[in-house]
Order: structure tokens, then C-alpha cells, then sequence
């Protein structure tokens, strides 16, 4: 998967894409709308961080390319790549269960801690790109 040059983007589905894992300095993009709600990116190698309407959203370490996010009340979707493995972070309903799937298999449930994080490990190589899933 490519990285996202501009950063954050609108997609032709009406998902966004977002993050840029090669940049060797931070880069942010503020104030980018998209579906009535104002987004904000900041990447590069060790870190990729997303707000939308100035709440946490999407983080991870080190930092990823995320394309076609999609985000429901019942479910959360994207493809992410990167040069190594990954831990990311998304703001969810807190206490709740969710399945994760990752490539279309699943990893099993998980909960919500009381502030609404759920973290999850990906193993990303250069090349490849990975899909998440995760439901309620």
C-alpha cells in the first residue's frame, strides 16, 4: 500500500485514509472535513495519531499508513501497513466487547478498559498491507 502523501483524504466510498510510515520528521494536517466532522493527522515513522472533532480516534506505534477507515456505530474497518509490526489504539464505547478481525480471521474478543481503549498488535511488513475489523 502506498503511503497517503497529503496525509489525510477524503476516499470516492466515503472513508477516509490517512497517516505516512516513511516520513522521517513529524508532519500534521489540521481541519481537514469530511462528512461534517473535522479531522487531524499527525505521522511519520515512529507515530501515526488521528482526532476527529478534536477526540482521539486512531494511534499507533510506530506510525502507519491507514486506508479506507471506516467507522459505524457497530463497527470500525481499514487497511494498515507499515515497516514493522504495530501497536494500535482506537477510542471505542468503554467496558464493551468487541470481536477483532484481522485479514478476515479472528482474534478473538476483546474488552474496552473504562476510559474506551482497545489496543491490538498487527505484524506489518513493508510489503503488505492488513485488514482490521472490529465489532461489536
Amino acid at each position: 500500500m502506498a503511503v497517503v502523501e497529503e496525509l489525510l483524504r477524503s476516499e470516492a466510498d466515503g472513508t477516509i485514509s490517512f497517516g505516512n510510515h516513511v516520513l522521517e520528521e513529524k508532519a500534521k494536517k489540521i481541519d481537514f472535513e469530511h462528512c461534517g466532522d473535522l479531522y487531524k493527522v499527525k505521522t511519520f515513522k515512529t507515530m501515526t495519531r488521528l482526532s476527529k472533532n478534536g477526540m482521539f480516534v486512531y494511534g499507533s506505534v510506530p506510525g502507519t499508513s491507514v486506508a479506507h477507515f471506516k467507522e459505524t456505530a457497530e463497527e470500525i474497518s481499514f487497511r494498515v501497513s507499515g515497516s514493522e509490526d504495530a501497536q494500535i489504539t482506537l477510542e471505542l464505547n468503554e467496558d464493551t466487547e468487541y470481536e477483532v478481525f484481522v485479514d478476515d480471521k479472528s482474534i478473538g474478543k476483546m474488552k474496552t478498559n473504562l476510559g474506551g481503549k482497545l489496543n491490538i498488535s498487527v505484524e506489518l511488513a513493508e510489503t503488505q498491507e492488513v485488514s482490521v475489523r472490529i465489532t461489536k
